[in-house]
C-alpha cells in the first residue's frame, strides 16, 4: 500500500514543499527513510515507531520505505515526524484516515505520541500559502504564531491520537483564531529611556540623527562614560515596526528557535548584542543546522557591538556585505543561503587600550604603537560604512547630580517619526525607506547643495581625505539633519554638523 501526504521544509528563510511518500510491502520488517535526509530525520524511525505504538495504533510488521521528495534537496530537522507517522497509518486504511491529502503536516513526535513544537512554522506557512495550500495541522504550541497569517486554516493538535481522529472525522477541532498585531503593539515596552541618561547631549543628538535616517554610528569614549547605556536606549526612539516588517523579523526568529510562543510575533525592533568572543559563524549564520546568525536576528533592528576593536578582524570584516547590501550570503559545501540583514549598526570603543587617550582629566598610559595596533583592527572600508562617529566623554559630577529633567525617548521619537514620514514620501516609488539606504542616483537627486555648502564639503573632503563612499554618506547624514529640522533644502549648517561627525577620521585614523 502507498500513501502520500504533504509537508514543508526550510531553506534559508523560505519554505519548500516536501512530499512524504510511504510504501508498506511484504517482507522482513524494516524501516528506511530516503530522500537526502539528515541525522535528525533518520532518527525519526524510532520516534515514529514508538509514538504509533504508544498511541494505541498497530505498527506494520512489514517493509516500510518512506521517500521525502524532491530527493535531491537536503532536508533537516524533526518537523517531518507527524507527516511520516500519518503516511504510515494511512497505508493500512484501517484507522479511518480519509482527509490526509487535504492538509500540510508539521510537527515533531515524542515517544508518548505528543506533538511537539517545531522551528520555522511562520515562514513555512507563508511559503505554503503562496504555493496554494490552504489547510495545515501544526503543534498546539505553535498556534499563536500561525494566527498572524491570513487566508489559511490552521488546526492546532497536541497528539498523534487527536490527529488521526480528526482526519477520520471523529473529532472536531477549532481552527486557530486570527491574531491582531495592533493588540500586540499596545503592549510594546522598552527597558531603558533617554530620560534616565544624564548629560551626553552631543551623543544623544547623534543617536537621534542615526534613528531618523537609519545611519550606522560609532561612539568613542573612555570606560564608564555611558556608551552601552546610550546604545540600549536607542531602540526606544526608532520608528515602530510595521506588520510587514514584523513578519520578516518573526520569520527569522522562528527559524532560529528564539520566538516567544506566547505572543507569536516580534513586535519591537530587535536589539542584538553579541559578545566580542562570538565566532564568525554565530554572527553570519549557517553552520550544521543552517540557522540565521546575530546579523540576521538584528534584521529591521539594531546590532550593537560593544568594544568593537576587541572583535577579531575577520569577524568585523564580515559586516561589509550586510552594511552595504542589507543581506548576508552564507556559502557552505552543501548550499548557499542568503539571509536578510538590514540593521542599524551601533558600535562603541575605547580610544586606546587603557581608554584615556584624548581625555580631558585622565592620563593615557598607552604608547603610540599600542594605540596604532588597537585601532588598526578597524579597516578603512569598515569606517567608511559607519556614517556617524561621535566622542563620548565622562559625565561631570554636576550633570550627574542635576535635578533638570532629561528629554524622554517619547519626545525624541516624535521628531524621528516626523523625519521618517518625510523620507517615506520621498522614496514612495522605490524600495528604499530611509536616507541611509539612498542609492548614488538618489543621493545626487535629493542631496543638492548650494555654493556655500559645496565649498564646505569640498574642504572637508580634501582635509579629511574622505573616500567617495564617505562623501556620499556625509551627504545622506546632512539630508537627515535637514529632515529633522523640516527643511526642504540642505543648508550649510546641516553640512557643517554632518562634517562634525566625520572629524574623528583625522583624529584617530588620519
Amino acid at each position: 500500500m502507498l500513501a502520500k501526504v504533504a509537508s514543508f521544509g526550510l531553506k534559508g528563510i523560505d519554505g519548500f514543499q516536501v512530499d512524504v511518500e510511504t510504501d508498506v510491502s511484504n517482507g522482513l520488517p524494516k524501516f528506511d527513510i530516503v530522500g537526502l535526509a539528515d541525522t535528525a530525520i533518520k532518527e525519526a524511525k524510532e520516534r515514529v515507531r514508538t509514538a504509533i505504538k504508544n498511541s494505541g495504533f498497530e505498527y506494520p510488521s512489514k517493509r516500510i520505505t518512506t521517500n521525502l521528495a524532491p530527493a535531491d534537496v537536503k532536508k533537516e530537522g524533526s518537523l517531518y515526524d507527524l507527516a511520516i507517522a500519518i503516511s504510515i497509518l494511512a497505508t493500512s486504511g484501517e484507522n479511518g484516515i480519509k482527509r490526509h491529502r487535504d492538509f500540510v503536516f508539521l510537527g515533531e513526535l515524542s515517544f508518548d505520541g505528543m506533538i511537539k513544537k517545531v522551528r520555522g512554522v511562520l515562514p513555512i506557512l507563508i511559503s505554503a500559502r503562496k504555493a496554494g495550500f490552504k489547510k495545515f495541522i501544526v503543534p498546539k504550541d505553535n498556534a499563536v504564531e500561525a494566527g498572524f497569517i491570513e487566508g489559511i486554516e490552521v488546526y492546532p493538535l497536541s497528539s498523534l491520537d487527536e490527529c488521526v481522529k480528526f482526519l477520520a472525522g471523529q473529532l472536531d477541532v477549532q481552527k486557530v483564531d486570527a491574531c491582531s498585531f495592533e493588540n500586540i503593539t499596545l503592549q510594546r515596552e522598552y527597558p531603558l529611556d533617554f530620560a534616565n541618561v544624564k548629560g551626553q547631549a552631543r551623543a544623544k543628538r547623534a543617536l537621534e540623527i542615526a534613528a531618523a535616517g537609519g545611519h550606522n554610528l560609532l561612539m568613542i569614549g573612555p570606560p564608564g562614560s555611558g556608551k552601552s547605556m546610550l546604545a540600549k536606549c536607542f531602540p526606544s526612539i526608532l520608528p515602530n515596526l510595521t506588520f510587514e516588517e514584523a513578519l520578516e523579523v518573526t520569520k527569522i526568529h522562528s527559524i532560529a528557535g528564539e520566538l516567544d510562543l506566547k505572543t507569536g510575533i516580534v513586535a519591537t525592533r530587535p536589539f542584538r548584542s553579541p559578545h566580542h568572543t562570538a565566532t564568525t559563524v554565530s554572527l553570519t549564520g549557517g553552520g550544521n543546522n543552517s540557522r540565521p546568525g546575530e546579523i540576521s536576528l538584528a534584521h529591521n533592528g539594531v546590532l550593537f557591538l560593544d568594544e568593537l576593536p576587541e572583535y577579531s578582524r575577520h569577524t568585523i570584516e564580515t559586516l561589509r556585505q550586510p552594511l552595504e547590501d542589507g543581506v548576508i550570503t552564507v556559502a557552505r559545501a552543501n548550499a548557499t543561503i542568503t539571509y536578510p540583514a538590514n540593521f542599524t549598526l551601533i558600535a562603541s570603543m575605547n580610544p586606546c587600550p587603557c581608554g584615556n587617550f584624548g581625555s580631558k582629566d585622565r592620563e593615557c598610559r598607552c604608547t603610540p604603537a599600542q594605540i596604532h595596533k588597537y585601532l588598526s583592527k578597524l579597516s578603512g572600508p569598515i569606517m567608511d560604512r559607519i556614517d556617524i562617529h561621535v566622542e563620548v566623554d565622562n559625565v561631570s559630577y554636576s550633570d550627574l547630580k542635576s535635578e533638570n529633567k532629561e528629554e524622554s525617548s517619547a519626545s525624541i521619537k516624535e521628531r524621528v517619526d516626523k523625519a521618517r514620514e518625510v523620507q517615506l514620501r520621498r522614496f514612495k516609488n522605490s524600495k528604499n525607506f530611509c536616507n541611509a539606504k539612498m542609492s548614488v542616483p538618489q543621493t545626487k537627486k535629493y542631496c543638492v547643495l548650494d555654493e556655500a555648502g559645496e565649498s564646505l564639503l569640498r574642504n572637508a573632503f580634501e582635509k579629511l581625505k574622505l573616500s567617495a563612499r564617505a562623501h556620499d554618506r556625509l551627504l545622506r547624514v546632512a539630508r537627515t539633519i535637514a529632515d529633522l529640522e523640516g527643511e526642504e533644502n540642505i543648508l550649510p549648517s546641516h553640512i557643517a554638523e554632518a562634517i562634525g561627525y566625520r572629524s574623528l577620521d583625522r583624529k584617530y585614523w588620519g
